[in-house]
């Protein structure tokens, strides 16, 4: 059977099915498909155009595809110095390396750049982050700021009516002061789109300069108490209650399919690679070594609760109230 005829078909993408199975992202999966390791109903694949039903047979590298997994949300607490993502072409620590083993794969719900802290939702459902990513969404983004300079309330209160800089738009904007701490101010900001570095640009404009910059919220989800570098999942029941049903419906979530052993990382790393070496192929000796030289995440996490704010500002896992 061509591929043309089967995507003529009803079902999803086959690049989507196969992250949702949370065997690797879309991007993967379709590198996979064009190295030839993915058949449908016998028949090897070149192109991910192509979609499928739950009555089609998928092999990849020979093997069933494992079923769909259940929807999970987990509240990550990101400390300053990694970047969000899967992997830096800089070298730089990225989250994902940091992250506990034991996790299923994931990926984070938007971004926080390397020197921002603080809450960030991860999920390994890819329909779900796009929706909560969402402006229309419409969910409130809370930050903490500590920022070099001084500035008026009533400077803040006209950045509810939204601000236009450099040509780009950015949405309304609640932002509070808080106090006043030497040369700095702290302040409360909200936001509900989430551009790139939107807080400290918006904040540029009335001549602060971001230093310290914490996620305490995301929508109805909390950084609370979480330590740096800690991962919490959110218990199924409550997500779907906190998420609502328009929001479940719209990113097509799933509930109550079984949750499925993690993926080993050596077998997800192949997609990044031309060749396709034999599955649950063991790290080579250079990766090994380089797994050896780097710092245990224990270690780091010991340091970073000691790091000390030496302005006496407040912890990023317990912000002070107002």
């Amino acid at each position: 059977m061509s591929d043309k005829s089967h995507s003529e078909t009803s079902g999803e993408r086959i690049a989507k099915v196969m992250a949702r199975a949370g065997l690797a992202s879309r991007r993967e999966a379709e590198a996979w498909i064009a190295d030839g390791r993915v058949s449908v109903n016998g028949a090897v694949i070149s192109s991910p155009a192509l979609n499928v039903t739950p009555s089609d047979s998928i092999l990849v590298d020979g093997a069933p595809l494992r079923s769909r997994e259940r929807t999970r949300l987990f509240l990550y607490h990101k400390p300053r110095g990694l970047v969000t993502t899967h992997s830096d072409p800089q070298g730089r620590d990225t989250i994902f390396r940091a992250l506990p083993k034991g996790l299923p794969r994931l990926i984070s719900i938007g971004r926080l750049d390397i020197n921002t802290e603080g809450l960030l939702l991860l999920t390994n459902d890819g329909g779900l982050a796009r929706v909560l990513e969402l402006p229309a969404t419409g969910w409130l983004r809370q930050y903490r700021v500590r920022a070099l300079g001084r500035v008026q309330q009533d400077a803040l209160d006209r950045l509810r009516g939204g601000i236009t800089i450099d040509g780009i738009r950015y949405g309304p904007i609640e932002a509070t002061l808080d106090r006043e701490q030497g040369a700095n101010v702290w302040l409360t900001v909200g936001i509900r789109e989430g551009k790139n570095r939107e807080v400290r640009k918006v904040l540029e404009t009335l001549r602060l300069k971001v230093n310290r910059l914490i996620r305490v919220a995301f929508g109805p989800f909390e950084l609370g108490d979480l330590d740096d570098g800690a991962v919490r999942e959110i218990e199924t029941e409550k997500l779907r209650e906190t998420l609502g049903p328009e929001i479940a419906a719209a990113a097509n979530a799933d509930f109550y399919a079984p949750i499925a052993e993690p993926v080993d990382d050596t077998i997800r790393a192949r997609a990044r690679t031309s060749a396709a070496p034999q599955l649950g192929a063991r790290p080579s000796s250079r990766k090994r070594d380089e797994e050896k030289e780097r710092p245990s995440q224990k270690r780091w996490e010991k340091r970073e609760r000691h790091r000390r704010d030496r302005t006496g500002g407040p912890r990023p896992s317990r912000p002070r109230p107002k």
